[in-house]
């Protein structure tokens, strides 16, 4: 179940990693609301995920997530430079994270 949490906590850490674009400063009630509600989400599902996983192991799963997540994103929606190297540097998180996953649980 922890692991669960886990990768719940990471796709929230992504929602508000975008999020923060559409609150232009939280200067917008709408998105500024949905972005910290999702903060606040991430960080109860990792706190929970830390109950029985060491702690490097998630926050590394959790940013490894979160940032391929988000990088992957910005790509789709706002443009962002598609090119080898910056598949490259996202396929070694991956590989990062998939290894923290079979050598970090208990």
């Amino acid at each position: 179940m922890s692991w669960i949490y886990l990768f719940s906590a990471a796709l929230f850490e992504i929602g508000w990693a975008i999020g923060l674009e559409y609150t232009e400063g939280f200067t917008r009630p709408l998105p500024s609301v949905l972005t910290g509600s999702a903060m606040v989400l991430s960080m109860g599902l990792l706190a929970q995920a830390v109950k029985t996983l060491p702690i490097g192991t998630a926050y590394a799963v959790w940013t490894g997530i979160g940032a391929v997540g988000t990088a992957i994103a910005g790509i789709i929606l706002f443009g962002e430079p598609r090119n080898i190297a910056r598949f490259l540097f996202i396929g070694l998180i991956i590989t990062g994270v998939i290894g923290l996953k079979f050598t970090g649980s208990h």
